[in-house]
Protein backbone atom coordinates (compact mmCIF):
# COMPACT_ATOMS: atom_id res chain seq x y z
CA UNK A 1 0.00 0.00 0.00
CA UNK A 2 1.26 3.37 -0.50
CA UNK A 3 1.71 6.03 1.52
CA UNK A 4 1.45 10.08 1.31
CA UNK A 5 3.60 12.17 2.93
CA UNK A 6 3.65 15.97 2.64
CA UNK A 7 6.54 17.74 3.49
CA UNK A 8 6.07 21.38 3.87
CA UNK A 9 8.78 23.68 3.56
CA UNK A 10 8.27 27.49 3.56
CA UNK A 11 12.14 29.05 4.12
CA UNK A 12 15.71 28.55 3.18
CA UNK A 13 16.80 26.98 6.52
CA UNK A 14 13.81 25.13 6.19
CA UNK A 15 14.46 23.43 2.85
CA UNK A 16 18.15 22.60 3.75
CA UNK A 17 16.83 21.14 6.74
CA UNK A 18 14.20 19.23 5.13
CA UNK A 19 16.08 18.22 1.42
CA UNK A 20 17.58 15.13 3.42
CA UNK A 21 14.22 13.97 4.57
CA UNK A 22 12.89 14.60 1.29
CA UNK A 23 15.01 12.69 -0.57
CA UNK A 24 15.09 9.61 1.67
CA UNK A 25 11.45 10.13 1.41
CA UNK A 26 11.16 9.83 -2.31
CA UNK A 27 14.21 6.73 -2.67
CA UNK A 28 10.78 4.51 -0.40
CA UNK A 29 9.46 2.22 -2.88
CA UNK A 30 6.14 2.94 -0.57
CA UNK A 31 5.88 6.55 -0.09
CA UNK A 32 4.45 9.18 -2.39
CA UNK A 33 6.64 11.92 -1.10
CA UNK A 34 4.74 15.31 -1.73
CA UNK A 35 6.51 18.99 -1.41
CA UNK A 36 4.59 21.69 -0.52
CA UNK A 37 6.79 24.99 -0.44
CA UNK A 38 4.12 27.92 1.20
CA UNK A 39 6.99 30.26 0.03
CA UNK A 40 7.18 32.70 3.36
CA UNK A 41 10.73 33.42 1.86
CA UNK A 42 10.70 33.79 -1.84
CA UNK A 43 14.01 33.70 -3.52
CA UNK A 44 16.01 32.48 -0.72
CA UNK A 45 13.79 29.01 -0.50
CA UNK A 46 13.65 28.63 -4.85
CA UNK A 47 17.59 28.47 -4.71
CA UNK A 48 17.97 25.90 -2.01
CA UNK A 49 15.19 23.44 -3.37
CA UNK A 50 17.37 23.95 -7.18
CA UNK A 51 20.28 22.92 -5.06
CA UNK A 52 19.04 19.69 -4.40
CA UNK A 53 17.23 18.79 -6.73
CA UNK A 54 13.79 19.21 -5.43
CA UNK A 55 10.78 20.75 -7.56
CA UNK A 56 7.89 21.40 -5.37
CA UNK A 57 4.76 19.79 -5.97
CA UNK A 58 2.68 22.75 -4.81
CA UNK A 59 3.30 25.78 -3.98
CA UNK A 60 1.28 28.72 -2.11
CA UNK A 61 3.36 31.52 -2.99
CA UNK A 62 2.21 33.30 0.72
CA UNK A 63 4.57 36.06 0.72
CA UNK A 64 3.73 39.53 0.98
CA UNK A 65 5.72 42.82 1.14
CA UNK A 66 6.05 43.81 4.98
CA UNK A 67 2.80 41.57 5.69
CA UNK A 68 1.93 41.19 9.69
CA UNK A 69 2.40 37.85 11.40
CA UNK A 70 -1.40 38.00 12.09
CA UNK A 71 -1.66 38.10 8.79
CA UNK A 72 0.49 35.80 7.17
CA UNK A 73 -0.74 32.80 10.03
CA UNK A 74 -4.21 33.80 8.74
CA UNK A 75 -3.30 33.31 5.13
CA UNK A 76 -0.95 30.22 5.91
CA UNK A 77 -4.27 28.61 7.69
CA UNK A 78 -6.60 29.03 5.13
CA UNK A 79 -4.26 27.99 2.09
CA UNK A 80 -3.23 24.76 4.18
CA UNK A 81 -6.67 24.13 5.09
CA UNK A 82 -7.59 23.55 1.18
CA UNK A 83 -4.44 22.09 0.20
CA UNK A 84 -4.54 19.18 3.39
CA UNK A 85 -8.16 18.72 2.54
CA UNK A 86 -7.74 18.24 -1.33
CA UNK A 87 -4.26 16.00 -1.03
CA UNK A 88 -5.70 13.83 2.08
CA UNK A 89 -2.10 12.85 3.07
CA UNK A 90 -1.57 10.27 5.69
CA UNK A 91 0.84 11.97 7.32
CA UNK A 92 2.48 15.39 7.11
CA UNK A 93 6.49 16.74 8.18
CA UNK A 94 7.91 20.37 8.61
CA UNK A 95 10.88 21.34 10.26
CA UNK A 96 11.67 23.88 12.86
CA UNK A 97 9.97 27.18 14.22
CA UNK A 98 8.52 29.65 11.23
CA UNK A 99 5.21 30.70 11.07
CA UNK A 100 4.83 28.05 8.12
CA UNK A 101 5.54 25.27 10.50
CA UNK A 102 3.11 26.38 13.52
CA UNK A 103 0.32 27.00 11.01
CA UNK A 104 0.44 23.30 9.50
CA UNK A 105 0.72 21.79 12.91
CA UNK A 106 -2.41 23.48 13.68
CA UNK A 107 -3.80 23.04 10.39
CA UNK A 108 -3.06 19.51 10.57
CA UNK A 109 -4.45 19.29 14.19
CA UNK A 110 -7.90 20.29 13.00
CA UNK A 111 -7.95 18.16 10.27
CA UNK A 112 -6.80 15.34 12.58
CA UNK A 113 -3.68 14.43 10.07
CA UNK A 114 -0.82 13.42 12.35
CA UNK A 115 2.12 15.62 12.09
CA UNK A 116 5.62 15.00 12.63
CA UNK A 117 7.76 18.00 14.05
CA UNK A 118 11.36 17.64 12.65
CA UNK A 119 14.25 19.44 14.93
CA UNK A 120 11.59 19.19 17.77
CA UNK A 121 12.31 20.28 21.38
CA UNK A 122 14.56 23.44 21.08
CA UNK A 123 13.80 25.88 23.80
CA UNK A 124 15.31 29.23 25.46
CA UNK A 125 12.22 28.94 28.09
CA UNK A 126 11.38 33.17 27.33
CA UNK A 127 8.06 32.89 25.21
CA UNK A 128 9.51 36.48 23.63
CA UNK A 129 13.13 35.26 22.85
CA UNK A 130 13.28 34.30 19.79
CA UNK A 131 10.12 36.34 18.87
CA UNK A 132 8.27 34.29 17.03
CA UNK A 133 10.30 31.49 17.10
CA UNK A 134 9.83 30.22 20.88
CA UNK A 135 5.67 30.36 20.96
CA UNK A 136 5.50 28.87 17.11
CA UNK A 137 7.85 26.06 18.45
CA UNK A 138 5.95 25.11 21.65
CA UNK A 139 3.06 25.39 19.82
CA UNK A 140 4.23 23.20 17.17
CA UNK A 141 5.11 20.55 20.09
CA UNK A 142 2.00 20.76 21.99
CA UNK A 143 0.16 19.31 18.39
CA UNK A 144 2.90 16.80 16.73
CA UNK A 145 2.55 13.24 16.91
CA UNK A 146 6.14 12.60 16.21
CA UNK A 147 8.40 14.42 17.62
CA UNK A 148 12.17 14.13 16.46
CA UNK A 149 14.54 15.36 18.54
CA UNK A 150 17.96 16.64 16.88
CA UNK A 151 20.06 16.17 20.57
CA UNK A 152 19.65 14.77 24.47
CA UNK A 153 18.74 18.17 25.52
CA UNK A 154 16.39 18.73 22.92
CA UNK A 155 14.96 15.33 23.72
CA UNK A 156 15.19 16.10 27.74
CA UNK A 157 13.26 19.53 27.57
CA UNK A 158 9.71 17.58 25.78
CA UNK A 159 10.19 14.87 28.53
CA UNK A 160 9.61 17.61 31.08
CA UNK A 161 6.66 19.16 28.85
CA UNK A 162 5.37 15.74 29.34
CA UNK A 163 5.37 14.38 25.73
CA UNK A 164 5.56 10.42 25.59
CA UNK A 165 8.62 8.97 25.60
CA UNK A 166 7.24 6.54 23.00
CA UNK A 167 6.98 9.71 20.64
CA UNK A 168 10.21 11.11 20.56
CA UNK A 169 13.14 9.48 18.55
CA UNK A 170 16.78 11.43 18.91
CA UNK A 171 17.69 11.41 15.34
CA UNK A 172 20.34 14.14 15.63
CA UNK A 173 19.75 17.05 13.03
CA UNK A 174 19.84 17.10 9.37
CA UNK A 175 21.31 19.84 8.82
CA UNK A 176 24.31 18.12 9.62
CA UNK A 177 23.07 15.06 6.86
CA UNK A 178 22.79 18.36 4.37
CA UNK A 179 26.27 19.73 5.60
CA UNK A 180 27.92 16.72 4.55
CA UNK A 181 26.44 16.42 1.49
CA UNK A 182 27.32 19.42 0.37
CA UNK A 183 30.31 20.41 1.71
CA UNK A 184 32.28 16.96 -0.05
CA UNK A 185 31.49 19.10 -3.09
CA UNK A 186 33.94 21.62 -4.77
CA UNK A 187 31.84 24.69 -3.86
CA UNK A 188 31.93 28.13 -5.84
CA UNK A 189 32.62 31.52 -4.05
CA UNK A 190 31.92 33.93 -6.48
CA UNK A 191 32.68 37.34 -4.40
CA UNK A 192 36.49 38.38 -5.32
CA UNK A 193 38.12 38.17 -1.61
CA UNK A 194 41.61 39.05 -0.52
CA UNK A 195 43.61 36.00 0.10
CA UNK A 196 45.95 37.94 2.85
CA UNK A 197 43.11 39.11 5.04
CA UNK A 198 41.43 36.81 7.60
CA UNK A 199 37.69 35.80 6.56
CA UNK A 200 35.16 37.50 9.48
CA UNK A 201 31.62 36.29 7.94
CA UNK A 202 28.81 37.78 9.28
CA UNK A 203 24.74 37.41 9.26
CA UNK A 204 22.66 38.87 10.96
CA UNK A 205 18.40 39.36 10.71
CA UNK A 206 16.81 38.05 13.37
CA UNK A 207 13.21 40.20 14.44
CA UNK A 208 14.74 40.68 17.93
CA UNK A 209 17.68 42.41 16.81
CA UNK A 210 15.37 44.97 14.65
CA UNK A 211 16.34 48.70 15.73
CA UNK A 212 18.26 49.63 18.10
CA UNK A 213 20.56 45.91 18.71
CA UNK A 214 20.91 46.13 14.88
CA UNK A 215 22.58 49.42 15.13
CA UNK A 216 24.74 48.44 17.82
CA UNK A 217 25.79 45.51 15.95
CA UNK A 218 27.01 47.22 12.93
CA UNK A 219 28.49 49.91 15.27
CA UNK A 220 30.39 47.20 16.63
CA UNK A 221 31.22 45.40 13.10
CA UNK A 222 32.48 48.91 11.61
CA UNK A 223 34.52 49.29 14.97
CA UNK A 224 36.29 46.04 14.23
CA UNK A 225 37.10 46.37 10.93
CA UNK A 226 38.86 50.16 11.51
CA UNK A 227 40.35 48.27 14.17
CA UNK A 228 41.71 45.57 12.04
CA UNK A 229 43.16 46.13 8.53
CA UNK A 230 44.04 42.85 8.13
CA UNK A 231 40.72 41.08 8.27
CA UNK A 232 38.19 41.39 5.66
CA UNK A 233 34.54 41.38 6.65
CA UNK A 234 32.15 39.94 4.43
CA UNK A 235 28.18 40.40 5.28
CA UNK A 236 25.42 38.85 2.91
CA UNK A 237 22.66 41.53 4.08
CA UNK A 238 18.93 40.17 4.23
CA UNK A 239 16.29 42.11 1.90
CA UNK A 240 14.62 43.08 5.00
CA UNK A 241 14.30 46.82 5.17
CA UNK A 242 14.83 46.71 8.91
CA UNK A 243 18.42 44.94 7.91
CA UNK A 244 19.10 46.32 4.64
CA UNK A 245 19.02 50.03 4.76
CA UNK A 246 20.71 50.00 8.00
CA UNK A 247 23.58 47.70 7.61
CA UNK A 248 24.01 49.71 4.51
CA UNK A 249 24.03 53.18 5.86
CA UNK A 250 26.33 52.08 8.90
CA UNK A 251 28.57 49.68 7.03
CA UNK A 252 28.67 50.81 3.47
CA UNK A 253 31.51 52.88 3.25
CA UNK A 254 34.19 50.80 5.56
CA UNK A 255 36.57 49.37 2.79
CA UNK A 256 37.11 46.27 4.71
CA UNK A 257 33.60 45.29 4.57
CA UNK A 258 31.84 43.50 1.37
CA UNK A 259 28.34 43.86 2.04
CA UNK A 260 26.57 41.66 -0.83
CA UNK A 261 22.96 40.18 -1.73
CA UNK A 262 21.92 37.01 0.15
CA UNK A 263 24.17 33.86 -0.78
CA UNK A 264 23.02 30.90 -2.32
CA UNK A 265 23.18 27.80 0.34
CA UNK A 266 26.20 26.18 -1.36
CA UNK A 267 27.82 29.71 -1.47
CA UNK A 268 27.33 30.06 1.66
CA UNK A 269 28.66 27.19 2.65
CA UNK A 270 32.09 27.88 0.65
CA UNK A 271 32.14 31.07 2.40
CA UNK A 272 32.03 29.31 5.98
CA UNK A 273 34.72 26.84 5.19
CA UNK A 274 36.78 29.60 3.95
CA UNK A 275 36.20 31.66 7.32
CA UNK A 276 38.32 32.61 10.18
CA UNK A 277 35.67 33.69 12.60
CA UNK A 278 32.04 33.81 12.42
CA UNK A 279 29.47 36.58 13.65
CA UNK A 280 25.75 35.36 13.60
CA UNK A 281 22.20 35.27 14.71
CA UNK A 282 21.30 32.37 12.69
CA UNK A 283 20.27 29.15 14.55
CA UNK A 284 21.27 26.77 11.76
CA UNK A 285 24.73 28.68 11.71
CA UNK A 286 25.27 27.52 15.26
CA UNK A 287 25.00 24.08 13.74
CA UNK A 288 26.61 23.75 10.80
CA UNK A 289 30.12 26.35 11.91
CA UNK A 290 31.46 23.90 14.43
CA UNK A 291 31.59 20.71 12.32
CA UNK A 292 33.69 22.85 10.06
CA UNK A 293 35.47 24.24 12.69
CA UNK A 294 34.91 27.74 12.74
CA UNK A 295 34.11 29.45 16.14
CA UNK A 296 30.58 31.32 16.24
CA UNK A 297 29.98 34.52 18.02
CA UNK A 298 26.44 34.47 18.44
CA UNK A 299 24.41 38.10 18.60
CA UNK A 300 21.29 36.92 20.88
CA UNK A 301 21.20 37.15 24.80
CA UNK A 302 19.66 33.33 24.96
CA UNK A 303 19.96 29.98 22.36
CA UNK A 304 17.30 26.99 22.00
CA UNK A 305 21.17 25.02 21.06
CA UNK A 306 23.19 25.27 24.08
CA UNK A 307 25.44 22.50 23.34
CA UNK A 308 27.75 24.05 21.28
CA UNK A 309 27.64 26.61 24.07
CA UNK A 310 28.57 23.94 26.40
CA UNK A 311 31.52 22.84 24.23
CA UNK A 312 32.86 25.97 24.46
CA UNK A 313 32.74 26.42 20.20
CA UNK A 314 30.01 29.07 20.48
CA UNK A 315 29.64 31.93 22.49
CA UNK A 316 26.80 34.18 23.48
CA UNK A 317 27.94 37.65 22.51
CA UNK A 318 23.69 39.23 22.62
CA UNK A 319 23.91 42.79 20.40
CA UNK A 320 26.17 44.37 23.19
CA UNK A 321 28.19 46.59 20.68
CA UNK A 322 31.57 46.04 23.50
CA UNK A 323 30.83 42.60 24.08
CA UNK A 324 30.87 41.62 20.49
CA UNK A 325 34.03 43.74 19.71
CA UNK A 326 36.01 42.59 22.63
CA UNK A 327 34.61 38.92 21.93
CA UNK A 328 35.91 39.16 18.16
CA UNK A 329 38.94 40.86 19.53
CA UNK A 330 40.02 38.08 21.52
CA UNK A 331 39.83 35.38 19.27
CA UNK A 332 41.74 37.64 16.46
CA UNK A 333 44.46 38.15 18.60
CA UNK A 334 44.71 35.22 20.84
CA UNK A 335 45.93 32.20 19.26
CA UNK A 336 45.12 29.47 22.36
CA UNK A 337 41.89 31.49 22.89
CA UNK A 338 40.89 30.51 19.08
CA UNK A 339 42.11 27.22 18.89
CA UNK A 340 39.92 26.20 21.99
CA UNK A 341 36.84 27.36 19.65
CA UNK A 342 38.17 25.56 16.27
CA UNK A 343 37.93 22.48 17.61
CA UNK A 344 35.98 20.89 14.36
CA UNK A 345 33.70 19.50 17.31
CA UNK A 346 29.68 19.16 16.53
CA UNK A 347 26.95 17.68 18.63
CA UNK A 348 24.23 18.05 16.50
CA UNK A 349 24.50 14.54 14.24
CA UNK A 350 26.26 12.05 12.11
CA UNK A 351 24.60 12.93 9.23
CA UNK A 352 22.22 9.89 9.77
CA UNK A 353 19.23 11.94 10.63
CA UNK A 354 17.12 11.52 7.75
CA UNK A 355 16.69 7.18 7.82
CA UNK A 356 16.17 7.64 11.59
CA UNK A 357 13.12 9.70 11.00
CA UNK A 358 12.01 7.58 7.58
CA UNK A 359 12.44 4.56 9.59
CA UNK A 360 10.09 5.72 11.87
CA UNK A 361 7.07 6.56 9.77
CA UNK A 362 7.90 3.31 7.80
CA UNK A 363 7.22 1.29 11.08
CA UNK A 364 4.52 3.65 11.92
CA UNK A 365 2.80 2.45 8.24
CA UNK A 366 4.06 -1.45 8.85
CA UNK A 367 1.65 -1.33 12.46
CA UNK A 368 -1.43 0.19 10.02
CA UNK A 369 -1.55 -2.82 7.55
Amino acid sequence: MIRKVLCIVGTRPEAIKMAPVIKALQAEKNIDCRVLATAQHRGMLDQVLEFFGITPDLDLDIMRPNQSLTTLTARLLLDLDGVLQSEKPDVVLAQGDTTTVMSAALACFYLRIPFGHIEAGLRTGDIYNPFPEEANRVIAGKLARWHFAPTQGSMDNLLREGVAPANITMTGNTVIDALLMTAARTLPLDIELDPSKRLVLVTSHRRENFGEPFQNICQALKSLAERNPDIQILYPVHPNPNVKDVAYQLLGHTPNIILCAPLDYAPFIAAMKRSYLIISDSGGVQEEAPALGKPVLVLREETERPEAVDLGVVKLVGANRDTIIEQAQRLLDDPLAYRSMARGVSPYGDGKAAARIVGVLRQHFQQCE
